[in-house]
Parts: structure tokens; C-alpha cells; sequence
């Protein structure tokens, strides 16, 4: 009876045992343990905009270091940091003694050549004279011979041409040592301008109006001659031109293409709570090397001074507008920016490889030129492990179930 009893408990837990396995391979199907899920975006029309946003640097529209084109030492400087001159004003005076020693020299040597063409002409006149009295003298034989030949000696007519051919001879010499002296006056008379013009070069001016932003040089300070790279000349002052400023945007490579003289801007100078209507003016047309960007500039308009070069400001391009366009995430495609570019649509639960052309890229959606066809659903996010053909879970992305767009 016990034997019994033993054999029959037994039984009974093995059959509950095959009961429990049987059960759990029921609750976890081994299709559901294959099939991975992926999230998906619908091929949809929408208007896309392309806005680019750039932070940009105010810079002088001129700045300067105002060099002397004279050494000499400063004798009176007249402005400091911060003052403003207008165009032609005097900054600073410098004392050249040797320039000053050839503007004597100059002036002694015009006037020597001026005395010179004096008695130039006084000795043309006096030749001029002698000339027309010898010539007379000839002539007055000539004729008493053509009345009366044989009356006047020939030796006497021999001697009257030969004095007046002397006389004329004379007279031309005195003319040229008159251009000779000319000649020398006008030298001596370049030689005085020259050595004005660089006596007036010790005043040294503003080239254009603007505002002191640095001082080098004090009175008493030597200057050397900035007129050759190879002196390391120090500048007397720098100046800046601040009522009108250079803001400067490195264009990145992708939108050089879209930009054109005149465009519109905005200009938010986030330090001021101001925004600016402003419109490109210039750009460089060729990519700097290490950046990848493009030099671009806004001619901003500074009257009352409130911008400070070195100042940073938000700039706002709008590129494009796209309207009514298809177009998806742009985690939809894989290869964005390169030859290929694909994108994997989800058909029946299986996975199709599709080859796509896109065209403007928004920070958040791409445009579909050609592949995908509206209502096609794309796998959006992380594509590594995904193949062409294998079956898988689709289910809406985060912004798609909740209704959102990402546009």
C-alpha cells in the first residue's frame, strides 16, 4: 500500500513538471524573439525653409596705423585714445633737422639759378644788340659795293662779314647758356618742392575721419620713415573708421551657393537688444583652406557709436523656401552629403533598400527629389544592423505618435 502511494505521487510530479515547460514555451513565441522593431516616419508634402544662422564679429570698415613717411623726432602729438578726427586733421607734428637744412640749401640754390637767368638774358641783350649793329654795318657795304663796285676795299668787306658773323655767333651762345640757367633754375625749383613736400610730411594727418583706438608714439619719441617692410618702423597712432562697420560671416561651404550681393539679413546684436535690417555687400567668392568657409561681409551703418568693433551679433539668412515638397527626417537617409544615398522603407513587415535623391536640407528634414513616394514609410534613427529583405517590428516614431512635425 505505502509502494503505492510513492508511485503515484511521483506521477503526479512529473506530469506537472511537463505541464510547467509546455506552458512557458506557449507564453514566448520564437518568431517574437527574431524580429526586431524599428522605428518609422511617413513620406510626407511640406514646405521646407532653409534659415541659416550665423554668429558674426563687427570690425572697422578702415583701421589703420598711421605711419610717418619721415624719420624725425616727435616734437607735439595732439591726440589720444578715444578722440575723434575728422579727414586732413593733425595728429602729431615731428622735428626734422635735416630736412630743414635742405630746405635752405633748396631755397639758396633757386635763388642762385634765378640770378643766373638774369644775366643770361642781360647778356643776350647786349649780344642781340652787337648782332644787329655788325649785321647792319655788313650790310650798308654790301650795298654801296652793289651801287658801286670796286669803290670799298675787298679786305674792308671781308673784315664787316666776319664781325657779323661773330656777333651772331655770340648771340646764339648767349641763348643757350639762357637755357642752360633755365634749365638749372627749373631743377633747383623741383629740388625746393621736393624737399617741401617732405618737410610737409613732418605733419602727419588723419587719412580719413575715425577714432583713435591706440597711441604709440609721445613727444620726444623717434619715428622712423615707414616707407620699406624692412624697417620696423613704430606707428605714431592707429585709427579706425567706427561710423560705419564691417560685420563679418564665415559662410560654411554647403551654403555658399545660395549667396548673392543685396541679399536681406537680420542682424540681432543680442548685447544691445537690437535687431538690425541689413543686406549682404560683399563676399570673397572662394573658401578659406582651414575653415571652409566663405568671407562674407554687411556694411552696417554706426552713427551714433552704440556698435563697438569686437562686438558679436547673431546674422539670420534666409536661403529658400521649398513649398508642398516631399520630403523626410533627416535621420531617414543615410549618407546625407556623399555620392550614395539610401534609405530603408518598411513593406509588409520586411525591409526594402531604396536609393534616394534628396535636395534642400533643413536642420530637422531633407527634400526627396526621387526614391521614396508619398505615405511610404521610412526607418528613421540608427540604420547599423538593418539588411535589405529582413523582417521586422515597425512601429511610429516618438513624433509621429504623438502628431508632432519635425519641420
Amino acid at each position: 500500500m505505502a509502494l503505492c502511494r510513492r508511485l503515484l505521487a511521483l506521477v503526479t510530479l512529473t506530469t506537472g513538471a511537463a505541464c510547467l515547460l509546455t506552458s512557458c514555451h506557449q507564453a514566448t513565441p520564437v518568431a517574437a524573439l527574431d524580429v526586431p522593431g524599428v522605428p518609422v516616419a511617413s513620406v510626407a508634402p511640406a514646405t521646407l525653409t532653409n534659415d541659416l544662422v550665423l554668429t558674426a564679429e563687427f570690425v572697422p570698415y578702415q583701421d589703420v596705423d598711421v605711419m610717418a613717411k619721415v624719420a624725425g623726432y616727435v616734437k607735439n602729438i595732439r591726440v589720444d585714445i578715444g578722440d575723434h578726427v575728422r579727414q586732413g586733421d593733425l595728429l602729431a607734428t615731428l622735428e626734422v633737422p635735416e630736412l630743414q637744412d635742405e630746405m635752405a640749401k633748396a631755397n639758396a640754390g633757386v635763388a642762385a639759378a634765378q640770378a643766373n637767368v638774369v644775366t643770361a638774358r642781360g647778356a643776350i641783350q647786349r649780344a642781340q644788340a652787337e648782332a644787329n649793329i655788325t649785321h647792319l654795318s655788313f650790310q650798308r657795304i654790301q650795298d654801296v659795293l652793289t651801287r658801286e663796285p670796286g669803290l670799298v676795299p675787298r679786305q674792308e668787306v671781308d673784315v664787316a662779314q666776319s664781325r657779323d658773323l661773330e656777333a651772331a655767333a655770340q648771340l646764339a651762345g648767349a641763348q643757350s647758356a639762357l637755357n642752360a640757367a633755365l634749365q638749372t633754375k627749373s631743377q633747383a625749383e623741383s629740388e625746393l618742392s621736393r624737399t617741401n613736400a617732405m618737410l610737409q610730411y613732418a605733419s602727419i594727418r588723419a587719412p580719413f575721419a575715425g577714432v583713435i583706438t591706440k597711441r604709440y608714439a609721445n613727444t620726444g619719441s623717434m619715428i622712423q620713415a615707414g616707407i620699406s617692410s624692412q624697417t620696423q618702423a613704430m606707428p605714431v597712432v592707429r585709427l579706425a573708421e567706427n561710423s560705419l562697420l564691417r560685420l563679418m560671416l564665415p559662410v560654411p561651404v554647403n551654403a555658399v551657393a545660395e549667396i548673392h550681393d543685396g541679399q536681406p539679413v537680420d542682424v540681432n546684436v543680442v548685447t544691445l537688444g537690437r535687431t538690425i535690417k541689413g543686406k549682404i555687400t560683399r563676399y570673397a567668392d572662394s573658401l578659406q583652406a582651414s575653415t571652409r568657409t566663405m568671407e562674407t561681409e554687411v556694411d552696417v551703418p554706426n552713427p551714433d557709436g552704440k556698435l563697438v568693433p569686437g562686438m558679436y551679433a547673431e546674422v539670420h539668412l534666409h536661403l529658400a523656401d521649398h513649398p508642398n515638397v516631399l520630403s523626410v527626417p533627416v535621420d531617414a537617409i543615410d549618407g546625407l552629403g556623399s555620392s550614395v544615398q539610401h534609405a530603408y522603407v518598411v513593406r509588409g513587415n520586411e525591409l526594402h533598400l531604396v536609393s534616394v535623391t534628396v535636395g534642400l536640407q533643413t536642420p530637422t528634414r531633407v527634400e526627396i527629389l526621387s526614391g521614396l513616394s508619398s505615405g511610404d514609410q521610412v526607418v528613421v534613427g540608427r540604420h547599423s544592423g538593418l539588411s535589405d529583405g529582413e523582417k521586422v517590428d515597425a512601429h511610429p516614431a516618438s513624433y509621429e505618435a504623438n502628431g508632432t512635425s519635425r519641420s
